[in-house]
């Protein structure tokens, strides 16, 4: 019986900007920067595992905020990286292409942050998830944020473009969600606590703020 391997992503909508929270400006924006394009769930119906549930959302419930889970838990994926690894993402739901980059490069647009056996099990914050299937089943998942680095200026590519994040100069004007990251704030879920730029994109579950100014 033929076994066919799959290599697959998605677009985890949990990541959120806000404005910081000014003197004599008191709103809030919320955006999507990475959200799932369209019909995002029945397009990848063929390559999840029987019985995975969906990602949690990593809000806090009643009973408290969910933990947080061990970065690598397994999984066996064809293409290899270690937490910590930065990697150039690309193609498309059902056939992703990604390779290795250098941190901060021009190439590099993720980073592992964590490891799964299914990329529900991914921490509910991250940015990106890339996952391989085998036969139907999912075999392992390769959990990824934004390759942030401060000074770096970065074209989000969101407000539905679907386009991923690449590296831009700072000087790039008429980007569609061109930002410069500042400060990476840890131990942190607020926006409130950057104290440089306009606006911020938090991971409520690790409690990490990245504060950026829009260009």
């Amino acid at each position: 019986m033929l076994r066919q391997q799959i290599s697959a992503r998605i677009a985890v909508p949990a990541l959120s900007a806000a404005a910081l929270l000014l003197a004599a400006c008191g709103s809030t924006i919320s955006g999507s920067p990475v959200a799932a394009p369209p019909g995002l769930d029945s397009a990848i119906s063929t390559t999840k595992a029987p019985g995975t549930t969906p990602k949690p959302t990593g809000k806090p419930g009643p009973s408290g905020k969910p933990s947080t889970p061990p970065a690598d838990r397994g999984g066996d994926t064809d293409f290899q990286a270690s937490i910590g690894d930065c990697v150039k993402l690309g193609g498309t739901t059902d056939n992703a292409t990604i390779k290795h980059a250098t941190c901060g490069s021009k190439d590099s647009n993720y980073k592992v942050v964590a490891k799964a056996p299914t990329n529900s099990q991914c921490p509910s914050d991250v940015d990106q998830a890339y996952y391989e299937t085998l036969s139907g089943v999912e075999t392992g998942a390769i959990c990824l944020d934004i390759d942030w680095v401060v000074g770096d200026c970065l074209d989000l590519g969101t407000k539905g473009s679907g386009d991923d994040p690449k590296r831009i100069d700072c000087t790039t004007r008429g980007a569609a969600d061109g930002v410069k990251v500042l400060s990476i704030l840890k131990n942190s879920n607020s926006v409130d606590d950057c104290n440089v730029g306009n606006q911020g994109y938090v991971y409520d579950e690790r409690k990490l703020v990245v504060c950026v100014a829009t260009l």
